[in-house]
């Protein structure tokens, strides 16, 4: 690698914005609404993008993204496998962390709590609600396993679209996880390096403790 492209030597100043706690809402939810919803305008790429971080019960780590699919008082929601490897290591550790990184706000959004399943009836209208080669594919995909090809999934998405035509039903399988938060920060990239984060903590009576971070 050429000494003008060295991995070390790549910066970016942090120009966007700022984040002053008197700026900031008094609850996490509302804040994430507002920046969620700035994202959600500004034309950014895959604004519900998403990674989560969960840990297997031999506490090895692991992330991936995924698209957030739901967002209330209740917590952040999205679909997956069960049978997955996430899905596996939140059936052995159900505390999960999620990131949001929309770099052209120069903002990070970082969500940790305890995992749990929606309810069947949520799954299935979320599910209804998906395109057909969509739910094709839940059906599928033995997601996380070895498999012989991309030649294997395609003969199974067929084999499953003849099964069900139009109307595939919901695998018991797959359906919708819900982070319940218990802790949020928010980060606004600033000049030198001198970043804002603002960060809430759920309190035993249900308020949220906020307070600033060092960079």
């Amino acid at each position: 690698m050429k000494k003008d492209t060295a991995l070390a030597d790549l910066r970016k100043s942090y120009e966007q914005g700022a984040l002053e706690e008197h700026e900031s809402a008094s609850e996490p939810l509302k804040q994430f609404e507002a920046w969620l919803a700035d994202a959600l305008t500004g034309g950014i790429p895959e604004p519900n993008a998403m990674t989560v971080a969960t840990v297997s019960a031999d506490g090895r780590p692991s992330t991936r993204p995924v698209l957030i699919k739901g967002c209330d008082a209740r917590g952040i929601v999205w679909y997956s496998n069960y049978h997955s490897r996430k899905g596996r290591e939140l059936e052995a550790n159900p505390f999960a962390a999620l990131q949001f990184h929309w770099v052209e706000m120069e903002r990070v959004v970082r969500i940790e709590g305890k995992m749990e399943k929606v309810s069947a009836e949520e799954s299935d209208h979320y599910f209804a609600s998906r395109p057909l080669t969509h739910r094709i594919g839940a059906w599928a995909s033995p997601q996380s396993e070895i498999i012989a090809g991309r030649g294997q999934i395609v003969a199974r998405a067929a084999e499953f679209g003849l099964k069900f035509g139009l109307s595939p039903p919901r695998p018991e399988h797959w359906g919708g996880y819900r982070l319940v938060p218990d802790y949020w920060e928010f980060w606004q990239g600033r000049s030198s390096r001198l970043h804002d984060r603002i960060a809430y903590r759920l309190q035993d009576d249900g308020s949220w403790l906020r307070h600033r971070l060092a960079p």
